[in-house]
């Protein structure tokens, strides 16, 4: 299996933070954003390579970061250079598979999100299932669902659509952004996109996928600490526990 890592966004709404600096790579507590998230992942010991997708602009800080891992990461620069020419994250999917030849079963998250659990158990899950996988959340304020990829869900737990940033809400699962891809299924990106699948939202494939395989939602086991601007970065920094129940 390999791990795709979505570090190619320019968070512009950390400026003047982020403006020369990639947000996957701010610490919080000991450790960057993506250590702790590679590290965590790691522990698990299926994953035998990562791929951190990055715009030019910061491929750099990524490749001396990797220098400095322990872990097999190859960084894929996707040549662009600002918020307004980037390629949107499935498109960035479909740009590293292709560079780098992959084909393998493939674990998609983006490289900017603090957890409070470990990623492991979503593992352990996809691995159960035998399927391709997301993660869901319950989200009660109808003003958040509004920004999120929004899934309906059957007792089963298998996602029956998925909607990014809908004007209406059909249910209160958010999806955060991740995913697992059977081999087969990771197979499908190109396609997705040659049918019109959004590519700017990584959730866009799922939404797409859900049409044409069978994709299952576990339950977040924890909670996920968004990092939308200075002042909640600052506020993850002192309130962050760490990795809990491992």
């Amino acid at each position: 299996m390999k791990c795709l890592i979505l570090a190619a966004g320019y968070a512009t709404r950390l400026y003047p933070l982020t403006e020369n600096f990639p947000k996957p790579l701010l610490k919080v507590g000991e450790k960057t954003i993506l250590d702790w998230l590679v590290d965590d992942l790691d522990s698990a010991g299926v994953i035998d390579g990562y791929v951190v997708i990055s715009n030019h602009k910061y491929a750099s800080h990524f490749e001396r970061w990797a220098e400095g891992k322990p872990q097999r990461i190859s960084v894929v620069d996707d040549g662009t250079e600002s918020n307004e020419t980037r390629l949107g994250a499935v498109r960035d999917i479909q740009f590293a598979m292709d560079q780098l030849g992959l084909d393998d079963d493939l674990l998609v998250i983006a490289g900017d999100n603090v957890l409070d659990f470990s990623l492991t158990k979503f593992l352990d899950y996809a691995r159960e299932k035998a399927s391709s996988c997301v993660m869901r959340y319950f989200e009660p304020r109808q003003e958040k669902l509004r920004k999120c990829g929004i899934a309906q869900v059957d007792e089963n737990d298998r996602v029956l659509s998925l909607e990014e940033k809908p004007a209406s809400p059909k249910s209160n699962w958010c999806t955060p952004p991740f995913y697992f891809f059977t081999r087969q299924d990771a197979r499908l990106v190109a396609r997705g996109i040659a049918e019109g699948c959004g590519v700017d939202a990584p959730g866009s494939f799922i939404a797409w996928l859900c049409g044409q395989r069978v994709v299952y939602s576990m339950e977040m086991p924890g909670s996920r600490y968004d990092i939308g601007s200075l002042q909640s970065y600052e506020e993850v920094c002192r309130t962050y526990p760490g990795i809990r129940g491992k």
